[in-house]
């Protein structure tokens, strides 16, 4: 059997690397761009920027408070909130509410639509539900409004638009002991009752703005491209951009969207300025029409046992064969850097780094060689070559990036040595003292990741005795499995918090919303109003994720700035199941098994 992860034996050839003299060149790039203000460099797109995350697709309907009652009340329209309800709603459950900002489901591919949107998770294992839904994807990596269709096609199918409510947020949750239920108030006046809340609001939803100087006075056109503008732009997401022929358009940021957006604008602008401050791994895509024979070919089961051979590739588990043999699959093992899975513990610590390290070394050389192959002029190659270690920023694929820096209309921009873009002006953006005439600025800076509503606290929570949640997490989250946490009763949160995570997320909500809905199945079939654990039971929890994690922090300290590292301000030691998802849910299948009962009733 093999991991399948394209890598190697023990002792993989590397005589030829010198690692010391790379440590050194990545940390020497690491330090042009770490900032004094780190985080603080970003703004969200709220107050005197609100306009910014406004939503231009849908109109918003006026209607009249809810004062009603549900059963279950799901907060968030993405995959998460979908495939619990869906799976609610197999368990029996007609009663359920749906609710988010957006003006429809989708949650992220609700709100991305811009130029070029692909998932860069294959298709037939990232959309969830394919085969209750009846649906083979088009592509093996598909474009967003593939994927946004899809979401709306699971709210179809499971009846889950029955009570919906769009363009409406959550602003308090409050537990009512008496009644034994929560009471929910929203920015439409809403003050409604349900038996169980679900929290899978997302953190990809809210984009954020880098606090640029002067970015209030620029007078030409702007926006994000959570948030595209196909009224001033024209086209679709795919492309044909007429509105941008005439126009010199800036986009500032190089990332996963960036890589996605910027060939298109490339094609349609009169000019394109792109300023980066840090370059991403960009490696092949190679994406293509699924084969018609293959999807006639498709037995039941295909899509949960394609997901599963994903995950354990992807989770450092051993497999037979690698059903999806790409880019993700080819570096599972670089991936333990960040995301949690196995490790090889018969060989020592210390030597599983340094064959890792000359893995990865390996793969960056090959990255920053191809930027040679495809990039005409060697100063732009330069600026495109990523120097630092592989899962320190989230990697990128496609057959178009590179390429598009060989167009005389295209002017890249580097501002590492600038600490990013110096100010803006009326009609340029400046880094340094070079001013960059622009017409038109897309951001894509991404959005405020990690950071819902509940834990931004922007959505209080108080539960038993008006106990505030945040609060009873000052010294770190109590919860049982990072599902529900004592004197909080019938509150759920989906999401990596005490949880584990992978590249394909999408795969982990599933999951976990099988088990909440497996837990109100229980809790309806007893005849119990209440779920809740016990305080000993999320001490347990607490200590297993204590003992378990892995300590990556001194591996992010050594990364280029962004959102994993907090922009180089360093993270904590870890905080989720670091044996893996795998492992996890395999825990979660037992427990279902023989302990289920346990949080069924109200806990001391």
């Amino acid at each position: 059997m093999t991991a399948a992860d394209g890598a190697p034996g023990p002792h993989p050839e590397g005589a030829d690397i010198d690692l010391e003299a790379l440590r050194a060149r990545y940390a020497r790039e690491r330090d042009r761009r770490i900032r004094p203000d780190g985080s603080a460099q970003y703004r969200s797109a709220a107050g005197e920027f609100g306009y910014y995350a406004k939503d231009p697709y849908t109109p918003r309907t006026e209607r009249a408070p809810l004062t009603d009652t549900v059963e279950v009340l799901v907060i968030g329209g993405g995959f998460g909130g979908l495939v619990t309800g869906a799976r609610l709603r197999e368990a029996g459950v007609e009663s359920i509410r749906m609710m988010d900002e957006a003006g429809d489901f989708g949650g992220t591919w609700y709100w991305n639509r811009y130029p070029g949107i692909h998932c860069d998770i294959e298709s037939y294992s990232y959309m969830p539900l394919l085969e209750e839904v009846g649906h083979v994807p088009e592509w093996r990596y598909a474009p967003g409004e593939e994927i946004r269709r899809h979401a709306v096609a699971i709210a179809e199918t499971f009846g889950l638009y029955r009570d919906a409510l769009f363009h409406t947020r959550a602003t308090a949750l409050t537990w009512d002991e008496s009644a034994e239920e929560w009471l929910v108030e929203t920015d439409r006046g809403d003050s409604m009752r349900t038996r169980y809340v679900i929290v899978s609001s997302g953190t990809l939803t809210q984009p954020k703005l880098p606090g640029i100087p002067g970015i209030e006075e620029f007078r030409g056109h702007t926006f994000h491209t959570s948030r595209w503008d196909y009224g001033y732009s024209g086209g679709d997401q795919n492309g044909g951009l007429s509105g941008l022929a005439d126009k010199r358009v800036a986009v500032v940021g190089t990332g996963a969207t960036g890589v996605q957006v910027i060939p298109h604008l490339a094609r349609d602008a009169q000019h394109l300025y792109v300023f980066q401050r840090t370059p991403s791994t960009v490696d092949v895509r190679d994406n293509r029409r699924t084969d018609p024979d293959w999807a006639a070919s498709l037995r039941p089961g295909w899509q949960r046992a394609r997901m599963e051979n994903l995950l354990a590739i992807l989770s450092g588990e051993q497999v037979h064969r690698d059903l999806v043999q790409d880019g993700w699959t080819a570096t599972a093992r670089l991936q333990r850097k960040m995301i949690a899975g196995a490790v090889d513990t018969s060989v020592p610590a210390a030597e599983r780094e340094r064959v890792e390290e000359i893995l990865d070394a390996q793969t960056m050389n090959r990255i920053r060689a191809r930027v040679d192959e495809v990039v005409d002029d060697p100063h732009t190659a330069e600026l495109l070559k990523p120097w630092y270690r592989y899962m320190c920023k989230r990697p990128c694929f496609s057959d178009h990036y590179l390429q598009a820096f060989n167009r005389s209309d295209v002017t890249l921009v580097d501002t590492a040595d600038h600490g990013g873009i110096t100010r803006m002006t009326e009609d340029a953006i400046v880094v340094g003292e070079a001013e960059y005439p622009a017409d038109c600025v897309v951001f894509a800076t991404g959005f405020d990741v990690g950071v819902s509503g509940v834990m931004s606290g922007t959505l209080p929570v108080r539960g038993r005795g008006g106990r505030d949640l945040l609060q009873s997490w000052s010294r770190g989250p109590r919860t049982l499995h990072g599902f529900y946490s004592n004197g909080f009763p019938n509150l759920f949160h989906l999401g990596s918090l005490q949880n584990t995570n992978s590249v394909n997320f999408t795969h982990i909500l599933l999951e976990q919303g099988e088990h909440i809905a497996a837990v109100v199945a229980e809790a309806r079939k007893s005849g119990a109003n209440v779920v809740e654990p016990s305080r000993e039971a999320a001490d347990a929890w607490a200590g297993t994720i204590r003992d378990s994690a892995r300590d990556n922090s001194a591996f992010q300290a050594e990364c280029t700035p962004g959102y994993y590292n907090r922009e180089g301000a360093g993270v904590r030691g870890g905080s989720g199941f670091s044996p893996g998802p795998v492992v996890f849910h395999r825990l979660l299948t037992e427990w279902r098994k023989e302990h289920i009962h346990e949080v069924v009733g109200p806990k001391p």
